[in-house]
């Protein structure tokens, strides 16, 4: 019987990468996103190369009501979800008071309140089921405060604590959780959150194809937290020793708006 995996923010970026790695292994694919044009080509595309079953539900996740839907459709459509990728996500850049208030509370129902709602939506199934393998994307940012990013620092660091207590909720289920902690990749993130011309993003970024196959082989794998590349790993290390005002201001200079 075929199973699925659902993957969210699956137009562009690490979320396409997710799609074409699920659906090389055989899995039938429900891929979530805003634009359906996108993800109509995406879905003929895996049908074409792979032979699998697809599921297009274009929604808005800063939508509340968008979890839900989603989750109706794979249940209409009778489809066992194995994998849920909660990938979907992005950022802004700039003072915290000078944003758009409604973006910045659209970024923590994307960020935070959709990754949370459909892990609940899906999960009981799996556990049930005695199998299942969750992918949360969090990102090194999460492990420290983020000035001029304050929003999205915070929000990651809510899905990489939420998931390392989950993984542990989970121990002897036959589910596991995992959350990939990338540092800048090569995705539409950047332009889009207006930091593709930050130090951060200026000190070289990492390829989108490399950073999805990675996390894909750790949520197969069932490790808890997934840091990529050497840099990252030092740099995270770091967080654990360096003063906390120390930390900040790097974060700070890494992130002001050019």
């Amino acid at each position: 019987m075929t199973t699925f995996a659902v993957i969210t923010g699956a137009s562009a970026g690490l979320g396409r990468e997710f799609s074409k790695l699920a659906a090389a292994e055989g899995k039938g694919v429900v891929l979530v996103a805003r634009r359906k044009s996108e993800l109509d080509a995406l879905a003929r595309e895996l049908e074409a190369e792979h032979k699998v079953q697809t599921i297009v539900v274009p929604v808005d996740l800063a939508d509340k009501s968008a979890p839900d839907t989603i989750f109706r459709e794979v249940e209409a459509r009778g489809a066992d979800v194995e994998y849920l990728i909660n990938n979907a996500g992005f950022g802004s850049n700039g003072a915290f008071w000078e944003l758009d208030p409604a973006r910045e509370l659209g970024m923590i129902e994307v960020n935070v309140t959709a990754l949370a709602a459909l892990t609940r939506l899906f999960l009981p199934a799996m556990v049930k089921k005695g199998r299942g393998r969750i992918l949360n994307i969090g990102s090194t940012a999460g492990f420290q405060p983020g000035p001029f990013m304050a929003t999205y620092y915070a929000s990651k660091a809510f899905v990489n604590s939420f998931t390392e207590a989950l993984a542990f909720e989970l121990r002897g289920t036959g589910v596991t959780a995992t959350v990939s902690c990338p540092g800048a990749t090569a995705t539409e993130f950047a332009g889009v959150a207006g930091t593709d011309k930050s130090a951060l993003f200026k000190s070289g970024v990492a390829d989108a194809k490399t950073v999805a196959r990675e996390a894909f082989d750790a949520m197969k794998s069932g490790k808890v937290t997934f840091v990529h590349g050497f840099k990252n790993k030092a740099g995270v290390q770091a967080l654990r020793i360096s003063p906390r005002s120390a930390v900040v201001a790097i974060a700070a200079k890494l992130n002001r708006p050019a």
